[in-house]
């Protein structure tokens, strides 16, 4: 008995004077801010246009959760992220919406877009343009460098969008994957990046980023088509001499316009130009 009353005095009086400590060391006052903070013009104007209507949130604020951090990446400059959502918006959301219908980027979108100002580069020499992370969002890097009223400036951010969106769209219903690995079986390959564009032609391929494999194959053919008027993408074809690359390439395309059509009805060819009618809005405006 004398053993246990000891043990219970000193377990008393050490919890005792644990809690002694601990009210001394505790803040008189909390140290963390709870304030929400103050919206912005521009972090109102996102929310008009892309969280309210679509549910779609935009990080350009910098987050390291959000982007690689082995990488040499930094947060864009503020005046530079409403032109480009801009953008996006016009020529990305707005052809979609006018074409699929007023509801389906609302259904099938990603739902953040992460915002980088300078390039992604890799460790082999290649520039990665655009992200997209299990359909759920989308990183665009090189943010700083667009140009609303160059053409190819345009053409080359949004490329990226229609791309990254196809690739999401191939998750929320497949392409027809084996019909696409028989048409140019042999073509594909890791070290795409040391093929000029001529030579992947010659070969079927739309880039020769399209020869990494059959989804970024699928994802290629139609972001260059969508990103190109009917004459700029028929000079493409015209450039090919090789007729059974050119067959390949319209072998793609036909499989592309099938998909659109049977997997969410859309015209294909009639997104495209509203896209192209879109892009001249952005430049011209």
């Amino acid at each position: 008995m004398k053993i246990f009353k000891t043990y219970k005095t000193v377990v008393i009086a050490g919890a005792l004077l644990l809690a002694s400590c601990a009210h001394e060391d505790q803040p008189k006052e909390s140290q963390l801010d709870f304030s929400t903070p103050q919206k912005t013009e521009l972090d109102n104007w996102i929310g008009a246009n892309f969280l309210s209507p679509y549910n779609i949130n935009v990080y350009y604020e910098w987050n390291q959760n959000l982007v690689d951090e082995n990488k040499y990446l930094y947060p864009p400059q503020g005046a530079k992220v409403q032109p480009a959502m801009e953008v996006v918006k016009k020529i990305w959301i707005d052809s979609y919406s006018t074409i699929g219908g007023k509801d389906f980027v609302k259904k099938i979108a990603p739902r953040e877009f992460v915002l980088v100002g300078g390039v992604n580069l890799n460790t082999n020499g290649t520039v990665t343009l655009g992200l997209a992370e299990a359909g759920q969002r989308v990183s665009l890097f090189q943010v700083d460098n667009l140009n609303k009223k160059s053409r190819s400036s345009v053409t080359q951010f949004i490329h990226t969008i229609q791309h990254e969106y196809v690739h999401i769209l191939n998750q929320t219903k497949p392409f027809d994957e084996q019909a696409w690995a028989k048409l140019t079986p042999s073509g594909y390959t890791t070290t795409w990046y040391n093929e000029a564009i001529a030579t992947s032609r010659s070969l079927g391929f739309i880039t020769s980023y399209a020869r990494l494999n059959i989804y970024e194959d699928f994802a290629e053919t139609a972001a260059t088509i969508l990103t190109s008027s009917k004459a700029e993408y028929d000079a493409i074809l015209a450039s090919i001499t090789d007729a059974n690359a050119k067959a390949n390439i319209k072998a793609k395309e036909a499989l592309v316009v099938k998909y659109y059509k049977d997997s969410f009805n859309i015209d294909f060819y009639a997104l495209r130009d509203e896209a192209q009618k879109n892009t001249d809005a952005v430049i011209n405006n």
